[in-house]
């Protein structure tokens, strides 16, 4: 067992992988959905965004499936399909076993027709958005992929969360070790970082949050609270107002909105909720879409991926400021986590350790885990 920089131990990706997957199967998943969902989770930190990682396991999905608002069978149903696009329903199940699937048919399909795109309603948290763009990449496709979530995001000049963090994520293979992947939320911070920020005893930075009376907001426990009751709300990407043009932050998530929402017949904004009409919980039914273009059906994959790599490399080679040694490219931050992490293992702070041992005890699993030492 190795410690990172802030102390917190590096389990291996096998045990933290084998755990998860028995774990899911305890809950009443099927094998290889449970390994689908496993590996989601993993990926985001194989990428140092743990926001969406391990971290998420218990609360967002495992503390669901018990709470009986997400179904561990996903009732995966083709609504309507043609040559190049698709609409299914996930009937309030897994989200990343629904995504799984719907992917493998845009990618088989873009290789057939050059482009695909495809919709999913009645899903549920589908994780790091990224790993759909990536499942396009590995394959020479261009992945382009959004979703919407509960509300939490302002209009700009609003106060109430309208709209969710409705990540809109793109991925271009290049001539390079690692593709051009930019996964971000449209709001200035994801509720996944302010409950990591949370689980680290941290503030939100001031800034990206709102009250009621748009006052800025910082402790992110409360910020937690006041999402729940919409007495808060997230900043749209360039900030509140239109000083910092927050109004295409604002854009840019509506975009997503529609895109999630109309293409499926989905629920949108205010009707996403784990609440029902009676105040009993309910499932929290998000839409995803999807859209997979095949850069042979241009000019070529080759010619695609060295020009798409000259861009990130003459970006990367620009004048620097003063104050920074390195100019990135989306991806590559990633890319450098996953060659320090790939030998090290998943770094696991003392909340989820304690989630870890939690649910191996409520499922009764035969697991020990170095921290515990």
């Amino acid at each position: 067992m190795q410690m990172d920089q802030e102390n917190r131990p590096y389990i291996s990706w096998e045990l933290v992988g084998n755990f998860m997957v028995d774990a899911f199967k305890a809950a009443g998943l099927p094998e290889e959905d449970a390994k689908i969902c496993a590996d989601v989770l993993m990926e985001s930190d194989r990428r140092g965004i743990e926001s969406h990682g391990v971290n998420r396991f218990k609360p967002i999905y495992l503390d669901r499936i018990n709470a009986g608002i997400l179904k561990t069978t996903t009732e995966y149903e083709i609504l309507k399909e043609t040559p190049t696009t698709l609409v299914a329903d996930a009937h309030d199940g897994m989200g990343m076993v629904a995504s799984y699937k719907m992917m493998k048919s845009l990618i088989e399909k873009a290789k057939i027709y050059g482009i695909s795109m495809g919709a999913i309603r009645n899903s549920s948290h589908y994780g790091i958005a990224g790993y759909w763009t990536t499942m396009a990449s590995k394959e020479g496709l261009i992945g382009i992929t959004g979703t919407n979530a509960r509300p939490s995001i302002a209009p700009t000049y609003g106060v109430d969360n309208m709209m969710g963090t409705n990540p809109l994520t793109f991925a271009f293979p290049t001539d390079e070790e690692f593709p051009f992947v930019l996964d971000c939320a449209t709001s200035t911070v994801q509720r996944g970082k302010i409950e990591y920020y949370a689980r680290q005893g941290k503030p939100t930075p001031a800034g990206m949050v709102i009250g009621r009376n748009g006052e800025v907001l910082t402790d992110s426990n409360e910020i937690l609270k006041m999402l729940v009751d919409g007495t808060a709300a997230l900043a749209p990407l360039g900030g509140a107002g239109d000083e910092m043009c927050g109004y295409k932050g604002y854009g840019y998530a509506a975009v997503v909105e529609i895109l999630s929402a109309a293409l499926a017949g989905n629920v949108f904004m205010k009707d996403i909720t784990n609440k029902a009409p009676d105040g009993s919980k309910q499932p929290i039914s998000l839409g995803h879409f999807f859209i997979v273009i095949n850069p042979e059906f241009f000019l070529g994959l080759e010619n695609f991926k060295k020009t798409a790599g000259d861009i990130c490399r003459a970006l990367r080679n620009s004048t620097k400021d003063p104050f920074h040694d390195r100019i990135y490219t989306a991806g590559e931050k990633e890319w450098d986590v996953w060659q320090v992490r790939k030998d090290k293992g998943v770094p696991m702070g003392e909340g989820v350790q304690k989630d870890f041992i939690a649910v191996r005890d409520m499922y009764h699993l035969s697991y020990h885990f170095p921290f515990e030492d």
